[in-house]
């Protein structure tokens, strides 16, 4: 299944890389691919939610237009009423999808915001031992000794 989402670095067919220095899925590498590939879902599904969005509205409109011509031409009420309940159902779908646009962007501006962070605080230890030529310690070593790195 394709999610036509573009490459990042330290992901491999959606798996965290464990090669390439990454450490592993808890590496710099691929948790910064990880949530760069959520942010970037976020901005897909973003996307998809206001084209819903747009569509919803403009089914309701029309059933909301249908629902009147039937009244005039005075078809069965009934009907007519059935009509209008499509129309705010269609109403209701627009509105969540714009909740779920919502949701989205959070998501998205929630991943930026780590990736962001997780990169000024561990882009330059990433360097500092890639340039060392020095096999580092498996992500939280330190932790788990009570050492800082």
């Amino acid at each position: 299944m394709s999610d036509n989402l573009p490459a990042i670095p330290g992901m491999n067919h959606g798996v965290a890389s464990s090669t390439g220095g990454t450490g592993g899925p808890l590496g710099f590498l691929a948790l910064a691919g990880r949530t760069a590939k959520l942010a970037a879902s976020a901005l897909f599904l973003k996307e998809g939610m206001h084209l819903l969005r747009s569509h919803m509205q403009a089914n309701s409109t029309a059933a909301l237009r249908l629902s009147e011509m039937c009244g005039q031409a005075e078809v069965e009420p009934r009907f007519t009423s059935m009509i209008e309940d499509v129309s705010t159902a269609l109403t209701g779908v627009a509105e969540a999808s714009g909740d779920m646009v919502n949701a989205a962007d959070s998501v998205d501006n929630d991943a930026r915001g780590f990736n962001n962070a997780h990169e000024s605080e561990y882009r330059p230890g990433y360097e500092a031992s890639n340039g060392a030529g020095v096999q580092q310690a498996k992500p939280g070593f330190y932790r788990r000794t009570g050492r800082r790195h």
